[in-house]
């Protein structure tokens, strides 16, 4: 149970847009865990297709783009 709590808190911390960041947990579940989003493979690459009617897609999409950013330590 603390993992998820720590992994929130870095989440808020790095990734989540402005608008988001005062939200409480139950809220970004909601929005995160509940994207009908599908993982297709294609080219050697993977994809997150998200669907352009989901009320939260800016956000997840800003979100995934900001986690994608920080860099990788080797």
């Amino acid at each position: 149970m603390q993992v998820a709590a720590d992994l929130l808190a870095w989440l808020r911390l790095l990734a989540l847009p402005d608008a988001l960041k005062a939200c409480e947990p139950k809220a970004l579940r909601y929005r995160f865990l509940h994207i009908p989003a599908r993982l297709t493979r294609g080219a050697r690459r993977r994809h997150l297709r998200l669907p352009q009617t989901w009320p939260w897609v800016t956000e997840a999409v800003a979100t995934f783009t900001n986690v994608m950013a920080i860099p990788m330590r080797t």
